[in-house]
């Protein structure tokens, strides 16, 4: 008798619920799209009731789709945009300011003060990230300093602080749940990853209440239960990881020096460091790649802002397309010699540079540049950027040599070969491409007791194709030295 998982993965620009099997086959998907808010240039907003209600109506429509009643599901897992801050009343569960996205850069003169106190070295070494607006804890000052009433509301333990997962699980269990994981913890600024602990320390300077904090768990534990009256009977929350983290699961990267990169809104490159958080010396972020049992296994990450989401702006703000796979034909009929380098830093630039303030730009246009070359620039432009976390990776010692990738992007044939070429790495594409919702089933499904071990995860991936390099080393030396210069000329702008 087949057994079911349900796969919430909430993502920054739609929610999906997927059912796998316990095989790890897709059963049934449903998604929802939300709008999204920009108040302000380099502000990103979203509404939380919005995503509660795609979240929930994506839940029911998988399950009528894939003819199932909640009582057929095994467990859940919860994947989430990670970094993205919500505060909301713990009466009433009301948000008591939108959702402020992970790429909103609205605190970069508060983190630059940060930084000139002297503060960051300190910051790097508790949690392995860099103090940038990115992460969560500059984003809950802010809300906490301009909503009024909100800060005197945290200090008296009115309020709740959490990631989109935490807000998730406190809806789906009706407030009995006030719980994250430890890779959402990881990515807040507060959460001190040698100790698996909330950092007083890190609490005080950026004078956040710890009223306001959720308990940390495991990857794999009991969140506790869907509430009947969503779905029509109870479901286990069995499974959470923040996006990123959960395609690395997904794609099994279980050993030392495997790496996966993710290519959706943005681009995620991460490596599998094991039981030791290694300290990157050229700008890419240490953090937790799952917690089992007690156990920390950490990654190193390259983040990149913009990847996915430059094809969505060439559709819906140039309107130099109407379908995104519109792309792939027109990249084919263009040359790579078309010297147009499209930076798309709409909200400043990720890893290695972390440049908050940087905007994007389009270099190298002539009378002969038409629309195939400006949307070819951008599918390289995700290309590029990945080669920049590839050099940065090498630096620290640590070149990944293949790379298992995933997200929507990876359907795009000749993206992947560029990649290859540009890396001058192996690239796999797996036969389930969404690792990001895989991976938490799996997680949900080894609490549920559905799986043995890792080793039985590793023995269900299953590579759909592989693309390697046939680029000469000096030809992708050529093309990655304009790269490396369009963005030398946008940081001098």
């Amino acid at each position: 008798m087949t057994r079911y998982l349900l796969a919430i993965d909430q993502g920054t620009t739609s929610s999906r619920a997927i059912v796998f099997t316990d095989t790890g086959a897709i059963h049934a998907v449903s998604q929802q799209e939300f709008i999204q808010h920009y108040p302000a240039s380099g502000w990103v907003e979203h509404d939380p009731e919005a995503i509660w209600t795609s979240v929930v109506d994506s839940c029911r429509k998988v399950l009528e789709k894939g003819n199932l009643c909640a009582s057929d599901i095994v467990a859940a897992g919860i994947t989430n945009q990670r970094e993205t801050t919500i505060l909301w009343d713990r009466k009433t569960g009301e948000p008591v300011y939108n959702a402020i996205v992970w790429q909103d850069r609205r605190t970069s003169d508060y983190c630059q003060s940060v930084k000139d106190d002297g503060q960051e070295e300190m910051i790097n070494s508790k949690t392995g990230l860099l103090v940038d607006p990115y992460f969560s804890a500059t984003k809950i000052r802010w809300i906490l300093d301009n909503v009024p009433g909100t800060r005197e509301r945290a200090q008296k333990g009115e309020l709740a602080f959490g990631t989109v997962d935490t807000f998730l699980l406190w809806r789906m269990t009706g407030g009995k749940s006030h719980l994250t994981d430890a890779t959402n913890a990881s990515r807040t600024l507060l959460f001190n990853i040698h100790t698996q602990q909330w950092d007083e320390q890190l609490l005080a300077l950026f004078d956040i209440p710890a009223a306001l904090l959720p308990e940390v768990r495991d990857s794999s534990d009991d969140f506790g239960n869907i509430r009947a009256e969503l779905l029509g009977s109870e479901v286990p929350v069995y499974g959470v990881a923040g996006d990123q983290q959960a395609a690395m699961f997904g794609q099994t990267c279980f050993h030392e020096g495997m790496a996966k990169s993710t290519y959706g809104t943005g681009c995620f490159l991460m490596l599998n460091t094991g039981r030791e958080a290694l300290k990157s010396e050229h700008r890419l972020l240490t953090t937790v790649a799952y917690r089992l049992n007690g156990v920390t296994t950490y990654a190193l990450e390259g983040s990149i802002f913009v990847a996915g989401a430059t094809i969505q702006w060439l559709r819906d703000g140039l309107k130099l397309i109407k379908m995104a796979d519109e792309c792939e034909p027109l990249a084919e009929q263009t040359s790579l010699d078309h010297g147009v380098y499209l930076l798309p830093a709409f909200t400043g630039l990720g890893a290695p540079y972390w440049d908050p303030k940087a905007r994007g730009a389009i270099f190298g246009l002539t009378r002969d540049t038409g629309i195939k070359e400006i949307v070819t620039a951008g599918l390289q432009s995700v290309c590029y950027q990945t080669k920049d976390l590839q050099k940065a990776m090498e630096k620290d010692g640590l070149r990944p040599i293949a790379l298992r990738v995933d997200g929507g992007m990876v359907t795009n044939n000749w993206v992947l070969q560029f990649l290859a070429d540009i890396l001058g790495a192996t690239v796999d594409r797996p036969e389930t491409i969404e690792t990001t919702a895989l991976g938490v089933a799996y997680l949900a499904g080894l609490k549920a007791g559905m799986f043995a071990s890792l080793q039985s995860l590793e023995d269900m991936w299953l590579c759909d194709r592989r693309f390697t390099p046939t680029m000469s080393k000096e030809r992708r030396d050529g093309f990655y030295e304009g790269w490396v210069e369009a963005v030398t000329r946008l940081q001098s702008t």
